[in-house]
């Protein structure tokens, strides 16, 4: 990472994907994800272009919510993070979920690859996808 690059972080990154809705999603991946930017969620691996795809589904049900950070670490070029997202879709309903998240920099500070885990603590079974639904 240059001297000058800024690091971006997963509170940051999901506020702009997901609850700044005038904010262009182009524009927001652009600004947190790198060019080469890889993304496993629960098991599945995703390339920058399917975590886009995911996003954009995620926006058309997404109303709003809030991220708690609980634990946050940096090592270098390593972050490793732990948070909880309430998401109130567009249909009424809310779900909460608990994410442990691993990932790596890219030297401009935008994330090059993020590896995570969701457990969802509240919400309908059809939510428990909801980390990589489309």
């Amino acid at each position: 990472m240059t001297a000058t690059a800024t690091r971006t972080d997963v509170a940051a990154a999901l506020t702009d994907l997901l609850f700044t809705p005038g904010l262009d999603l182009a524009e927001a991946v652009d600004r947190h994800f790198a060019p080469d930017y890889r993304q496993r969620t629960d098991g599945r691996w995703d390339d920058r272009e399917e975590f886009t795809a995911h996003i954009a589904h995620l926006r058309t049900i997404v109303a709003g919510g809030e991220i708690q950070v609980l634990e946050e670490l940096v090592q270098g070029d390593l972050y490793a993070e732990r948070h909880i997202v309430d998401v109130h879709k567009t249909d009424g309903s809310s779900v909460r979920m608990e994410v442990y998240l691993f990932g790596e920099f890219a030297p401009d500070g935008r994330f090059r690859r993020i590896e995570e885990t969701t457990l969802m603590l509240q919400g309908s079974d059809a939510d428990r996808n909801l980390g990589s639904a489309r």
